[in-house]
């Protein structure tokens, strides 16, 4: 449980936290190569390992991220692809009924994803998610991914909040210990991020499987934005 009398500011990360994260994993480990195999010719595997390997090169980049870049990379629109797969975006277990109830608490509520731009339009376009949320921020629209000091500063210029105040879920542990290092006074990740998936362990930081996990929020008077 949470003591929500010190938070003033709750900040989400969207796939894997708001979003079941099956989407992305099935898009970028099987969509993705069985269309990059099919266009040069080669199996799904070597299309896999090729891919894996490129990924890894720009792992924890703003690249890692960016639709864009994986275009210029594999020769067509990527964006483009994930329409295909919108019947598999849907929200985490009790994900919404909790962004309810911190809005109703009267707390800010700000979304905080690495996701392009194209692919949050894509999710909002598909779920009631941007209902809730009082700001929708993608690290492109910093230039820093989450994982780097810059995305936070960037954050806290054009949205001015108290670090120390804020509680801030993610399901990466590389962006939970930028946020922490920023002065986050409160972080929690989550357990199943993808639904296919088996739980995690080991896990550095406290950790959640449903939102239910960090109690009602109380009800506080709206925080001045």
């Amino acid at each position: 449980m949470l003591d929500w009398s010190r938070i003033d500011t709750v900040i989400l990360d969207m796939d894997g936290t708001v979003l079941d994260l099956h989407f992305d994993n099935r898009f970028w480990l099987h969509h993705l190569p069985a269309t990059y195999a099919e266009r040069n010719g080669m199996s799904h595997d070597e299309a896999l390992t090729h891919l894996v390997g490129l990924f890894a090169g720009q792992q924890g980049s703003l690249n890692w991220y960016c639709t864009d870049y994986w275009s210029s990379q594999v020769g067509f629109d990527v964006a483009a692809l994930k329409p295909a797969l919108k019947h598999l975006i849907r929200e985490r277990t009790d994900a919404f009924s909790f962004l309810s109830a911190v809005k109703a608490s009267g707390r800010r509520l700000w979304l905080a994803t690495n996701a392009h731009r194209a692919s949050l339009e894509l999710k909002l376009a598909e779920t009631t998610m941007g209902d809730w949320f009082d700001a929708m921020v993608s690290s492109h629209d910093y230039g820093a991914p989450k994982e780097e000091q810059a995305f936070w500063q960037a954050l806290q210029t054009a949205h001015p909040f108290d670090p120390a105040r804020a509680l801030f879920i993610d399901d990466s542990e590389a962006v939970l210990d930028s946020a922490a290092r920023f002065g986050i006074g409160q972080l929690r990740t989550i357990i199943t991020p993808d639904s296919q998936k088996p739980q995690r362990s080991d896990l550095r930081y406290p950790a959640i499987d449903h939102f239910a996990e960090l109690g009602q929020p109380t009800r506080q008077e709206p925080a001045s934005r």
